[in-house]
């Protein structure tokens, strides 16, 4: 059988870009009305027999997952002509990226924590195939490795369910996991089958996040797959679990509290001490940002294990980071398709070679560790004030000292990469409009994020912020 030609082959699917990214706007633009036109005041909204709903903590994470998808599609619509990978896998791709951004909408409208269980699961069986499509070496081993990881992360969070039911067993009480009756049914006197299950589901959702201590398959997983599919793992399926870390802290509210900050502020700590020393050694550009994914993760954390005044830092942390998470692998993508390699000893003088990518790579990296104007800023600054009036003046040390050696050691790698001198002479490459677009799309969003965030969007993070224990 003969094989189609290159060209004809992109002949043939030119379709496929615009299909997707007009499906993407379409999505984002239903989730955009939904905003104008429901009142805060009027949710929480149930479809489907109570099984979903439209809340806050919906709406919020729905506007940010679609706005990034939409983004990562624009890039891979642009890339159709000039990645012969994405050429190859083009139909897969797509298609796998669709189903995944199904089950991510209808996840973060999940009113059942077995139902958000189930589209965790689901984007995790799409994800795999999209990440043994990557050009490195043993991409396929790293796929059913991160398949393996994910099944043991929630493994462990459906034993923690069987450990809730086990609990209300013992105490006569009924469970239906439905999140807006799952906390009134809770027994009020806790036993020990109740802390088991909520470790459980918590350490398993926390492996999802890249938390220590089952964080490893994050860093060969963002390094392994394609760019887009980077992405889509950093900055879209990590928010469905931070959504489902998010609910269990609303059914939890005014149960078990004190456990709770205990195993996140553990995790949150380990997490950060682990980023700081990997950073120190990392060699290739997207395993560093796959580490300070890490990091952030134990921001987030730390932040959550002392709620109150810094809840709102961490769901702006959170919004933020998706835009960084984005804006930094689709970046990496165009320095790896320049340059053929990751290792940031290949590259330098990346500014000069490709001014615009080099000028948005870092913006990236200055929102990344926290830098003003971006929103990543103001939430870091509001997460360490709640942990100072939280009074974990350990945790407040802790994260300052692991903060700062993560910035040290980026700029040591990262800065000689972008800005540094090099004999080897390269032709300046100008990035396409449609490539360059999305990319700058994500950097407005950062910095409005950082100097005013729009009224809507403020009231949607207050919301999530008061849902999760926030003052």
């Amino acid at each position: 059988m003969k094989t189609l030609e290159p060209d004809l082959c992109v002949q043939r699917s030119h379709w496929v870009g615009p299909a997707l990214v007009l499906l993407a706007l379409l999505s984002l633009g239903g989730w955009v009305t939904v905003l104008l036109d429901t009142p805060l005041a009027r949710m929480p909204q149930y479809f489907w027999h109570g099984y979903l709903v439209i809340d806050a903590t919906t709406l919020l994470f729905a506007l940010v997952v679609n706005a990034v998808f939409l983004g990562i599609s624009v890039y891979m619509s642009s890339r159709v002509g000039s990645s012969r990978m994405l050429n190859r896998h083009l139909y897969s791709r797509a298609a796998l990226s669709l189903l995944l951004m199904l089950a991510m909408n209808l996840g973060v409208m999940a009113n059942h924590l077995v139902l958000l269980w189930a589209f965790i699961e689901l984007t995790t069986l799409c994800a795999a195939p999209l990440v043994a499509q990557g050009d490195s070496v043993g991409a396929s081993a790293v796929a059913w490795r991160y398949l393996l990881y994910s099944s043991v992360s929630l493994g462990l969070s459906f034993l923690g369910f069987l450990c809730l039911l086990r609990s209300a067993q013992l105490q006569g009480v009924t469970l239906n996991f439905a999140i807006d009756q799952l906390a009134q049914q809770l027994p009020q006197q806790g036993d020990s089958w109740q802390r088991l299950g909520l470790a459980l589901m918590l350490f398993g959702l926390g492996s999802k996040l890249g938390l220590a201590p089952l964080y490893g398959w994050l860093p060969e997983t963002y390094e392994a797959a394609p760019t887009s599919t980077s992405a889509l793992l950093a900055a879209v399926q990590f928010n469905m679990s931070v959504v489902a870390v998010f609910r269990i802290l609303q059914v939890f509210s005014g149960h078990e509290l004190g456990f709770v900050s205990q195993q996140l502020l553990l995790m949150g700590s380990l997490s950060l001490l682990i980023a700081a020393v990997q950073v120190m050694t990392a060699q290739h550009y997207k395993r560093l940002i796959a580490y300070a994914c890490v990091s952030s993760s134990g921001v987030i954390a730390l932040g959550l294990a002392v709620g109150k005044a810094a809840a709102y830092g961490v769901v702006l942390y959170v919004v933020s980071n998706a835009f960084v998470k984005a804006l930094l692998f689709l970046t990496a993508g165009r320095l790896r398709a320049v340059y053929a390699s990751q290792s940031m000893r290949d590259l330098s003088g990346v500014i000069r070679v490709l001014p615009f990518s080099g000028l948005l790579f870092t913006f990236g990296i200055f929102a990344l560790l926290g830098f003003p104007p971006f929103g990543s800023f103001m939430a870091e600054m509001l997460i360490l004030s709640g942990i100072v009036q939280f009074g974990s003046m350990l945790a407040f040390a802790l994260m300052c000292t692991m903060l700062t050696i993560i910035f040290v050691a980026t700029c040591r790698s990262i800065f000689p990469m972008l800005w540094g001198s090099t004999e080897q002479r390269r032709q300046v490459r100008l990035d396409g409009w449609l490539t360059a677009l999305p990319k700058l799309g994500f950097v407005c969003a950062l910095v409005l994020l950082g100097l005013y965030i729009p009224p809507p969007i403020n009231q949607l993070l207050i919301q999530v912020a008061h849902s999760i224990g926030g003052q």
